[in-house]
């Protein structure tokens, strides 16, 4: 019998799990209840005893991990962490969450327990065998993987299936001791750019995409670069929304051509392999053309905004598409958002 473990931690408050840690937790219990394993959950923190609350309808043996050490993410501390967790749960899978945190721990935990690692895993096939499916070649191959090799450590991707959700409850939670190598790094704070200030948002529901028309010369002739960048920046912080970029904008800094200062490779959508999981998305001033197209293909509702009757976007690509200016468009939809602030 399988022993599975979902590895989890906790979020910016440091009392409750991250989204997507739930939603590996939903993950676990869905597999071990088709499967019939032994499922076992590990929270990393500084204070686990809420989130190991939250976790006590999933019916399953809870580890944590706690103290001052865990407060932040930190490699050493983390990847020791993970380790003790597999270890007491005696684990021959492992689902983790493909957070920032646990993406560049997972591996060399993996290394150390002599198992295999497997990335950026979008659904989990239902059954008693285990089969993990991830997109290959820039999103454009869908492959299943199975492996006979244990621990099997799968980082799953976020946004990718309903977080778990069930009524909080009291739970023995197990301490599990770790054994710490010397700290040879110190986290003294974070510093991050304001709310209204950040352009990247997983968890909006909303993923706005410029296109290079915005810096391109308009109906007068002339580009208009900061009134460009005036209405883009306006409807995210209106809106709440995520920005991405099509890459030929963000490429724009490597040929001296005038560029929207906060756009960074960050933002690109579609060649990087980047794929968000919004709930809506609408493109401005892009073409539609296949790589860009293929970087959408988990956003649920497609809308588009072109001059172009006969762009990528209008031959089956996006659920509507305006054909109209773009800058007259977000002009009036601005206007509308402060208006209904009112």
């Amino acid at each position: 019998m399988e022993k599975l473990l979902v590895l989890t931690h906790v979020d910016e408050s440091g009392v409750a799990l991250t989204k997507a840690s739930l939603e590996a937790v939903a993950a676990g219990v869905e597999f071990a209840g088709a499967s019939g394993a032994a499922l076992s959950i590990g929270i990393v923190g500084a204070e686990t005893g809420t989130a190991a609350n939250s976790v006590a309808g999933a019916s399953a043996r809870v580890l944590t991990v706690s103290g001052e050490a865990f407060a932040q993410a930190r490699y050493a501390s983390d990847a020791a962490a993970c380790e003790a967790l597999c270890r007491a749960a005696e684990a021959t899978l492992v689902f983790a969450p493909s957070s920032s945190r646990f993406a560049r721990v997972i591996p060399g935990v993996a290394y150390r327990l002599g198992g295999f690692a497997d990335t950026h895993i979008t659904a989990l096939g239902a059954g008693k065998t285990l089969e993990a499916s991830r997109w290959f070649y820039r999103q454009r191959v869908e492959a299943m993987i199975r492996r006979e090799s244990r621990p099997w450590f799968l980082l799953l991707d976020a946004g990718t299936r309903a977080p778990f959700a069930a009524a909080a409850g009291q739970v023995q939670a197990e301490t599990v001791a770790v054994s710490l190598p010397q700290l040879r790094s110190q986290v003294t704070g974070i510093v991050a750019p304001k709310q209204d200030e950040q352009t990247i948002r997983p968890e909006a529901k909303m993923l706005f995409v410029a296109g290079a028309g915005w810096t391109k010369k308009q109906a007068d002739g002339q580009a208009h670069v900061a009134e460009a960048g005036s209405l883009i920046l306006n409807f995210l912080r209106s809106a709440d929304a995520s920005l991405g970029s099509s890459k030929s904008l963000v490429d724009q800094s490597s040929e001296n051509q005038q560029v929207l200062s906060f756009l960074t490779h960050m933002n690109q959508v579609g060649q990087t392999g980047a794929t968000p999981r919004h709930a809506k998305g609408l493109a401005t001033c892009c073409h539609g053309e296949e790589p860009h197209v293929v970087g959408w293909r988990f956003i649920n509702d497609r809308r588009a905004i072109s001059l172009d009757p006969n762009c990528g976007w209008a031959r089956g690509k996006a659920d509507v598409v305006y054909v109209a200016d773009a800058f007259k468009v977000m002009a009036s939809v601005n206007a509308l958002l402060a208006e209904n602030k009112q």
